[in-house]
């Protein structure tokens, strides 16, 4: 009994870093996965190297997108690396 109340101290600390640390972590690469799979053409968006440009093609198969920085200048981007959408574009109707 007294060994069990031995790790009673590092039970609890892993509990407080469990809902501290990793969960939140969780909880946020859930939510960038989502808006990774939620990419549109046309989206605006900012990848992690602070590149902004225009979601112009989505390849459903692969595993990156197609984004426009200038008139003319297209660049393919891991989808991965997309930090965060700027401005989302309405659906298609139809």
């Amino acid at each position: 009994m007294e060994a069990f109340g031995q790790f009673i101290p590092l039970i609890l600390i892993f509990g407080i870093m469990y809902f501290l640390l990793i969960r939140p972590q969780q909880k946020k690469m859930k939510e960038h996965q989502g808006m990774v799979n939620a990419l549109r053409r046309g989206d605006k968006v900012i990848t992690q190297g602070g590149l902004i440009g225009k979601v112009s093609k989505v390849k459903d198969d692969a595993n990156e997108i197609e984004v426009e920085l200038a008139e003319g200048v297209k660049v393919q981007v891991v989808r991965s690396t997309i930090a965060s959408v700027v401005s989302k574009t309405e659906p298609a109707e139809g």
